[in-house]
């Protein structure tokens, strides 16, 4: 009988320590959950320099105007989506700069298809209904590093010239082969065995959000720790960007909100408008010059020729 290719995945193996998990009292689970997930942690602390190289493709992509694609299935897709819905209001990017590609569509977001996650051809057609171009950056998770979807999107990238970052969970992957940065996350066998929603799950959500926050970071999309490009088109949001105003410029909340207003809702316009005493327009172009870095649009003329000669 032929022996199984998943069965040497350390994504499908047992763990040891939650052998006898259903005799447990409903403390016990949750304790032996809570000491298993500390794996996750672990596991990205570890891969720190693999991370922070990925980081920097993303930013050479986005200062590029290329985008980046999010390539998954089952758990690994819908954390894909999450990040890619995320980016535009907390970051004020376009909504085609981040793309995430699911595997059985949108349709499998809110409800598992089961099987779609092998068809290697539909992760090749998916990716190349994108187009994908030389600009773009293409990361690939999948948390077993062998579904063939996302093997299928990770060849037809390559053939595009597409840089590639790959996320899996499963060490000595071949994921390798087509991936410019490899992200293992290896946080060992679940407590439910081949369940890679939990720890795995996990560890692949942090390693994404320090991918793209980090990216956010370096292209000027914050200010300190500050969302400055947050798009204010919520009530929660709106009042987020009233208080970022007046933590910035030492305006009354009231007075914020009015300078916000006459700023369109733009966060960084505001407050360049403000501390530079600019109109709506000035400050706008005084901020397209500076590649919309709020740090470069507030330095004056004499303060750069002062660090020139500095």
């Amino acid at each position: 009988m032929a022996r199984s290719k998943w069965e040497r995945l350390r994504t499908e193996a047992r763990n040891p320590a939650s052998r006898d998990i259903d005799t447990l009292p409903i403390a016990g689970i949750v304790q032996l959950m809570t000491r298993d997930v500390r794996h996750a942690f672990d596991a990205v602390q570890r891969e720190k320099g693999a991370i922070s190289r990925g980081v920097q493709l993303l930013v050479d992509a986005l200062r590029s105007h290329g985008r980046i694609v999010l390539v998954g299935a089952g758990t690994s897709g819908r954390l894909g989506v999450l990040e890619a819905a995320e980016m535009p209001p907390t970051f004020g990017v376009g909504p085609r700069t981040f793309v995430a590609v699911m595997a059985g569509g949108r349709g499998a977001v809110h409800r598992a298809k089961e099987g779609v996650e092998d068809d290697r051809a539909a992760g090749d057609r998916a990716l190349g209904r994108l187009q994908p171009t030389k600009k773009d950056v293409v990361i690939g998770v999948s948390a077993s590093g062998v579904t063939p979807f996302v093997r299928g999107a990770l060849v037809r990238a390559r053939r595009a010239g597409t840089h590639v970052i790959g996320i899996t969970c499963s060490r000595g992957s071949d994921m390798r082969k087509l991936a410019d940065r490899l992200i293992t996350l290896d946080v060992g066998p679940e407590v439910i065995a081949g369940s890679t929603r939990l720890k795995a799950g996990t560890a692949t959500k942090i390693a994404l959000n320090l991918l793209t926050t980090s990216a956010m970071i370096r292209i000027g999309k914050t200010y300190g720790n500050l969302m400055v490009d947050v798009q204010a088109n919520s009530a929660k949001l709106r009042d987020r960007g009233t208080r970022i105003v007046s933590t910035l410029t030492g305006l009354g909340y009231i007075e914020s909100r009015r300078l916000l207003r006459r700023a369109k809702w733009n966060v960084k316009t505001a407050i360049i408008m403000h501390k530079r005493r600019l109109t709506y327009g000035d400050a706008q172009t005084r901020l397209r010059a500076a590649g919309d870095s709020i740090r470069r649009a507030l330095v004056t003329t004499e303060e750069r020729r002062t660090r020139r000669r500095i």
